[in-house]
């Protein structure tokens, strides 16, 4: 097995992975008009106030409706409760840390940048364990996945208790507003729909394994249970942080694990150690690993959408690449086989187990193996987000499958906004990460509370038309 380090910060779990489309301009506000901005001083001031619901026969309507309850979805309901604006938020709450994620899987990412968001960053995590007598360290010290689960359960119950714990299985487009259908039959008028599904949606699986059953084949995100797996042979698919956790945790209940990689070696972050002061200015801490690139990553979001695309499409796909946590490194190496630079080429069902043929400049291996695990990441295709119309999708303007999207976050369709790792191409890494979401909330619900007092005050002076055409 070869393995290598890399002199970066932990960075947050991912939530990820032809012609140029061109960015949709953004729209401008009605001029002339004085409608004030809320500033981060005056939030502390605001009141909050319940999602406003208004009833039409057997369907209600809300000015903004959220789909998703993960650390974005719920720090961007956050936001838009403590500025005054209508919403109603859908989803089970944390659901992927709760029933997806191993259960005793601890965290990649540092505690410092591991929070979900509240307009004044009372409700950190930092503040959570310290009222709850459980460790906690800035950096240098494993999250469990169920102190992360419980918190975002606490900030969900603290700062969004109007969550409904349903999901939305249709969502279209009228001449003017969007119309969900939500389990159990109930419709819903929006006039503004958040997209923050995560990642679940995105499942990457690679073409010669997919066809395998359900049965012998999963993905990494499918596995909060492991115990199964006592006793059997797994063979784990991908280099990547969520691989390495996999075959961490299966070697230690009793399973006969392999990992199969493509790279020629498989990385691990260093461990954060006490750095000298030239050291800290050269390669600076952000959320997502240390360095100035990565500052500007986290730093400048805005930015990143300007870049050329090729760049930002390149970024996206091979900056902070596979890379295992340093606690799990002493777990597996030496204890667990290796087939490095490899690939599977070829896989079929031989009496109720997989047959596999990896190739690559490892070389080529012939296994059989009770159950693969695809530990292969995601990537965003819009096309598989079932719940849209098919009127809605064609309508998206895409580039390699995400959306294109404005400043503001909002698609090509007027009113319908993509957060969370769809909207990586357009602005950054750092949205592959928990730590995009204090960017998002802020800039989203800014945003939101701009468009609503400026259709305020165009329906109090009579031009309730006005507002169909200007925002």
């Amino acid at each position: 097995m070869t393995v290598s380090s890399h002199d970066r910060s932990p960075s947050a779990n991912p939530q990820s992975d032809g012609e140029s489309l061109p960015v949709r301009a953004e729209r401008s506000p009605a001029r002339g008009m004085n409608v004030p901005r809320l500033s981060n001083s005056r939030m502390a001031h605001l009141p909050t106030v319940k999602p406003e619901l208004r009833t039409h026969g057997t369907t209600k309507a809300a000015r903004v409706a959220i789909i998703g309850a993960g650390p974005y979805g719920l720090s961007i309901a956050a936001h838009l409760r403590a500025r005054g604006v209508g919403f109603r938020i859908f989803g089970n709450p944390m659901e992927s840390w709760r029933a997806r994620m191993p259960a005793e899987m601890l965290l990649k990412s540092e505690g410092f940048a591991s929070d979900l968001y509240d307009p004044e960053r009372r409700f950190t995590l930092k503040r959570f364990c310290a009222q709850n007598s459980l460790c906690y360290a800035d950096m240098g010290l494993p999250i469990p996945r169920e102190t992360m689960a419980t918190y975002g359960l606490r900030f969900q119950r603290e700062l969004v208790p109007d969550l409904e714990n349903r999901t939305v299985v249709a969502l279209d487009r009228s001449s003017k507003d969007f119309l969900l259908q939500l389990d159990g039959g109930e419709t819903l008028i929006a006039s503004r729909v958040i997209v923050a599904v995560g990642s679940s949606h995105f499942q990457y699986v690679p073409p010669n394994l997919a066809h395998l059953p359900a049965a012998l084949l999963s993905h990494s995100s499918e596995h909060h249970d492991l115990s199964r797996f006592a006793g059997h042979d797994v063979t784990v698919v991908g280099g990547g942080a969520s691989a390495l956790d996999l075959v961490a945790l299966l070697h230690e209940i009793g399973a006969q694990v392999r990992l199969v990689a493509r790279q020629p070696s498989v990385a691990f972050l260093s461990k954060p150690v006490p750095r000298s002061l030239w050291h800290r200015i050269r390669y600076p801490v952000s959320g997502i690993g240390c360095g100035w690139r990565s500052r500007f990553f986290t730093d400048a979001p805005m930015l990143f959408r300007y870049l050329p695309q090729p760049t930002r499409l390149r970024t996206i796909k091979t900056y902070l690449g596979p890379a295992g946590a340093w606690f799990v490194k002493d777990r597996i190496a030496g204890h667990v086989p290796f087939l490095l630079a490899r690939t599977p080429a070829y896989s079929e069902v031989r009496d109720g187990r997989v047959y596999l043929q990896c190739k690559g400049d490892g070389g080529q291996s012939e296994l059989l193996t009770d159950h693969v695990i695809a530990a292969t990441g995601y990537r965003v295709d819009i096309g598989q987000l079932d719940f849209l119309s098919e009127k809605v999708r064609a309508s998206l303007q895409s580039i390699e499958g995400a959306p294109v999207l404005s400043g503001n976050f909002e698609s090509s369709v007027p009113g319908l906004y993509f957060v969370g790792l769809a909207s990586a191409c357009c602005f950054g890494p750092v949205m592959r990460f928990l730590f995009g979401a204090g960017y998002t909330a802020r800039r989203l619900s800014e945003h939101l509370s701009f468009v609503s007092g400026v259709r305020s005050r165009l329906r109090l002076t009579g031009f309730r038309d006005l507002t169909r055409w200007v925002l």
